[in-house]
């Protein structure tokens, strides 16, 4: 590797004429982009002459470096005031920004992006099959609830779930090869994209609003352990209509329970807008005697000050919130829906022309000189690496062996014989 590094860079030297020498692949990538700026034909001469560095003394060496201490370390930034139902105040309309956390949300939200990609194309190859719910252009609402809560709060959500099962800690190649069946996946195979697993978080749900009812009996748990925990309970605006969810509403706000209700409304029930499907589109209304926020779920800034001001709120023993996060899936539905016979295909360009959550956040910290083009790029070049290293082990890992198909029925518990597809074959489960 050394040695082609030291060719491609003595090429380099050859062609510009400048003595520069890249010890790893990231400072031979910035050089090769460094001239290409500077020999675009598109570029103006004088825009040219401003990029080229300053010539070095004769016999030196120069290494492409970068130093950090230029940039602006924290930033505040406007944001866009929230809707209140039931509420006499609410989250900041100023959020503060480090430059780590800026570049933390930027490389969930990315890897997100790219892990998505990866399995809208695996799909296509028929290596993944079944339902799969992708996230991207929802990244913003995951990234932003999970920079506002703590590790050991709870979370359940519905069948989009990849975004989440990643933001609570599961690696991208669990998370792959739960998608193509194989024994290394987070649910060893079994479950698929809509039921993944980890620590304090619950999994996706199948069945259309079911997990809103769990994630309230979360919430009691947490009350009743004292442990100052919150459950955070996702549903989509199509689920939104479902009568499970007002009668955990009710109880909810009977029992005061520490649950963060979040409503992701990305415009569209499977092919059906909001506005055919609900009398009153107002989400963040419907628990009536609950109090709630309508956010912008573009943007993780406005969505992590919320849900700060709803995890306060449930703490502080005032029972629940509700939110409704206003975001946008680039995808259809499933991957079984194009995704453009009940919307037009310039309707998903101008979402993500003008609201793209990642476009946002990197152009805000690029105008605030928090971060440099050059270090998005390798980030960029980072994560493509890890979600095709992902991929890569989720196409050659084994499937899981027929001997374990019954396992893990119960938890902690002796194995037991479970019967098969006839009274008299037999299987094993073991926890």
């Amino acid at each position: 590797m050394q040695n082609m590094l030291t060719i491609i860079s003595s090429a380099l030297c050859r062609i510009t004429g400048k003595n520069v020498g890249a010890q790893t692949v990231s400072e031979l990538l910035i050089d090769l982009s460094e001239y290409v700026n500077l020999t675009s034909a598109a570029a103006p001469a004088l825009a040219r002459t401003q990029r080229q560095p300053p010539k070095p003394p004769p016999g030196a060496r120069v290494v492409v470096s970068r130093s950090f201490a230029d940039f602006t370390p924290q930033a505040t930034f406007d944001i866009k005031k929230c809707d209140l139902h039931r509420l006499e105040e609410g989250p900041s309309q100023k959020a503060e920004l480090t430059r780590e956390q800026g570049l933390q949300y930027y490389r969930t939200m990315q890897t997100v992006r790219r892990m998505e990609l990866k399995a809208d194309q695996l799909y296509k190859q028929k290596i993944i099959r079944g339902f799969c719910h992708l996230y991207d252009g929802q990244e913003a609402c995951a990234a932003g609830i999970e920079a506002a809560i703590n590790p050991s709060d709870h979370l359940i959500t519905a069948y989009r779930a990849h975004g989440y099962t990643y933001t609570r800690g599961v690696p991208v190649k669990e998370i792959l090869a739960e998608l193509t069946g194989r024994k290394g996946g987070v649910a060893k195979g079994k479950g698929g994209s809509m039921h993944m697993y980890a620590p304090h978080f619950y999994g996706g749900n199948g069945i259309v609003g079911a997990q809103v009812p769990l994630g309230a009996g979360i919430a009691l748990a947490c009350q009743y352990q004292g442990n100052n925990q919150i459950c955070v309970t996702l549903y989509g605006d199509g689920a939104a209509n479902q009568g499970q969810l007002f009668e955990s509403f009710n109880m909810a706000a009977l029992w005061k329970l520490p649950c963060i209700f979040i409503c992701e409304n990305n415009k569209y029930g499977m092919g059906t807008s909001v506005e055919r499907a609900s009398a009153s589109t107002d989400y963040y209304k419907r628990g009536d005697f609950i109090p709630g926020m309508r956010v912008d779920g573009m943007d993780v800034l406005c969505v992590r000050e919320a849900t700060k001001f709803a995890a306060d709120h449930c703490r502080s023993g005032k029972g629940p919130i509700i939110m409704e996060l206003q975001t946008y899936r680039y995808h259809g539905h499933s991957m079984s829906d194009p995704g453009v016979s009940y919307r037009t295909r310039e309707e998903i360009q101008e979402v993500r022309s003008k609201s793209d959550p990642i476009s946002v956040l990197k152009e805000r910290m690029l105008s605030n000189n928090m971060a440099s083009a050059e270090e998005f790029k390798e980030i960029d070049i980072e994560i493509r690496k890890e979600v095709e290293d992902a991929a890569q082990f989720a196409t050659s890992d084994p499937e899981p062996p027929l001997e374990e198909l019954c396992n893990h029925i119960f938890y902690n518990s002796p194995p037991l014989e479970v019967r098969g597809t006839h009274p008299w074959s037999k299987l094993k489960s073991t926890s």
